[in-house]
């Protein structure tokens, strides 16, 4: 039994959930999103929020009941509140700009870097070596940070690169004599 598939999805005040067929529509103050169901699973909506049950009994079903309890989660939490993730950008000459819906990265290449922004996406650089990266949508969001990360990825020896606020970067020993 699915201890995350079992939990009710809270919806808090300002979202609101439409149960269409194979298809759940949640709209928030910052936007609405939709996801497509499985036929593994079942969608219903009461007083304590929405709750995901399996169909079967199942191997896949089981499964998918998790799954879609998160998805749903995540998709509740992006409508209200939103997804953020900021990258740091080490390294001298190393910095990043907005230009109107691209990012311009300078990353010790021959050629800047410019990365089209998706929709849906909202990228901001308050300094010269910090981006925000935020939306509604927790995998899209997700998804362009790796991908502008991937662009210079840290090195272990000086560590200059891209990478997460936070994330910590293994360091190795240089040449010895």
């Amino acid at each position: 039994m699915s201890r995350i598939g079992k939990n009710p999805v809270a919806l808090p005040s300002g979202v609101s959930a439409v149960i269409g067929e194979g298809e759940l529509t949640i709209k928030g103050a910052k936007g609405s999103l939709s996801l497509t169901l499985l036929d593994d699973v079942t969608v219903s909506q009461d007083d304590a929020g929405i709750r995901v049950a399996p169909r079967g009994d199942t191997k896949r079903a089981r499964a998918m009941w998790g799954l879609h309890r998160s998805l749903i989660a995540n998709i509740v939490e992006g409508v209200s509140n939103g997804f953020q993730k900021d990258l740091e950008i080490i390294g001298v000459g190393y910095r990043a700009q907005v230009q109107g819906r691209k990012l311009v990265l300078q990353l010790g290449y021959s050629r800047d870097v410019e990365y089209e922004i998706p929709d849906g996406i909202e990228i901001g650089c308050e300094r010269p070596t910090l981006i925000k990266i935020s939306g509604i949508d927790k995998q899209k969001v997700g998804q362009v940070a790796a991908e502008i990360r991937s662009f210079r990825p840290p090195e272990p020896y000086k560590g200059k690169g891209i990478r997460y606020v936070g994330e910590y970067v293994l360091r190795k020993e240089g040449k010895k004599k």
